[in-house]
């Protein structure tokens, strides 16, 4: 990349990380000696709890969950043959598209380094669709047992009647989203979609802006 793009690209990760590289650190050591699994998910708990108390905005979730992706730098399993894996492989893929898509929209916003909007963009959509595969790979894991799907009520008029809401019933803190019509078919030929429209388990979260 030329200088001037890497240099913002840098200012943008150290904004990204900071606040909560010291949290991290603490965590990461607290829990040494517990599983990669434990690690992440009660990590992953803490910002969800944090989150509902409003003691952290959904840009700042969205953050602490990148950090703990980057730092505890494990790639996504080829298999999955465990609720944990599935879960974790859709959270790195989730956490990845939603980075590179605030890139793209911090170039768009600032209006600085236009041709790398587009690259940005389709990394994160690339990420999106990966989501989607591995969420997927999860409910062939469980073989769609415990599993509930519908449409949920978008505050935004692009989203409405697009974004599905993806429950596993016996998990706690399981909800997937996803707006992809492939993924849509094959819930309602698994027979676990509901038709109609409900309000989000998370109806907070999904309506607000970041």
């Amino acid at each position: 990349m030329e200088v001037g793009i890497l240099i913002w690209y840098n200012d943008f990760i150290q904004r990204f990380k900071l606040e909560w590289v010291c949290i991290l650190d603490i965590s990461i050591n607290r829990y040494r000696r517990k599983s990669i699994f434990e690690t992440f998910f009660e990590h992953r708990s803490s910002l969800i709890i944090q989150y509902k108390n409003g003691d952290i905005t959904k840009r700042e979730f969205l953050e602490g969950n990148y950090e703990i992706v980057r730092r505890m730098n494990m790639k996504p399993f080829l298999k999955i043959d465990s609720f944990e894996k599935g879960m974790y492989n859709y959270q790195y893929y989730n956490v990845m598209a939603k980075y590179f898509t605030s890139l793209a929209k911090e170039i768009r916003n600032t209006k600085k380094h236009q041709k790398y909007y587009l690259y940005y963009l389709n990394k994160g959509n690339n990420y999106y669709h990966e989501k989607d595969k591995a969420a997927l790979n999860l409910l062939r894991f469980l073989e769609f047992k415990g599993v509930e799907a519908y449409f949920v009520k978008c505050a935004s008029k692009s989203l409405q009647d697009k974004l599905f809401e993806v429950v596993l019933l016996d998990y706690k803190e399981a909800i997937f989203h996803s707006k992809a019509n492939w993924f849509l078919e094959i819930l309602r030929e698994e027979g676990v979609f509901i038709e109609g429209i409900k309000p989000s388990l998370i109806d907070e979260y999904i309506n607000e802006k970041y």
